[in-house]
């Protein structure tokens, strides 16, 4: 497929669907390339397409299916539109293009040659949760024990926004943004492994009833 040059080829890009639940439209959306005028279009569609299948059939249609709806905050970057959140000292929150290379930049490779894909989700049915108890690790855990598909995660402050990646080599690590910042897992870790059932089941109780 080549990269959209006009209404017709762009309503087709967005027709593609990734899984079950999500379109490529769904992830297209992008606040900076709205207010800056810069067209948030896949240079290389198929590459695109084929990271975007990866993380909603491995990580997001697994999420929405036992936690309810998904909410997506930012999907896809161009790199014009990666590169102008980057401006200015990270203006819009947005990492270098060479970083975000198959994370928010799906249809580019990253340094080793991997695809990859990243989004910014809201799972709806865990934000009263976290607004009463600020504990987005249960989120984290439950992902971690859950969605072996996942490559990495990196929790935000407002309504534990989190920053899901998919990897066909998944790094399995989780860091936040929100108390206690840093890192919370990775691979060599005493914590990584085993079940950590204890940790989110309050949260999965709130979501019983």
């Amino acid at each position: 497929m080549r990269s959209p040059q006009s209404v017709k080829a762009l309503e087709e890009l967005g027709r593609v669907r990734l899984s079950d639940s999500f379109f490529m439209r769904d992830f297209l959306y992008s606040e900076i390339s709205q207010i800056e005028r810069i067209p948030n279009i896949p240079e290389y569609p198929d590459i695109a397409i084929e990271a975007g299948r990866g993380l909603c059939q491995e990580v997001l249609e697994p999420i929405q299916a036992a936690l309810g709806r998904v909410s997506i905050r930012s999907g896809y970057r161009s790199p014009a539109v990666n590169a102008k959140g980057a401006e200015n000292k990270n203006q819009y929150n947005c990492s270098s293009n060479e970083s975000n290379y198959a994370h928010h930049i799906w249809d580019y490779r990253d340094k080793n040659g991997e695809i990859g894909a990243t989004a910014c989700i809201v799972v709806n049915s865990f934000v009263d949760y976290y607004e009463k108890t600020e504990d987005w690790q249960a989120l984290a855990w439950w992902i971690h024990d859950n969605v072996p598909g996942y490559s990495s995660l990196y929790f935000f402050p407002k309504l534990a926004a989190v920053n899901i990646r998919w990897s066909p080599t998944p790094e399995k690590w989780i860091k936040s943004y929100v108390p206690p910042k840093g890192t919370l897992t990775k691979p060599g870790e005493e914590s990584h492994n085993g079940s950590h059932e204890t940790l989110y089941r309050e949260f999965l109780r709130s979501i019983e009833t």
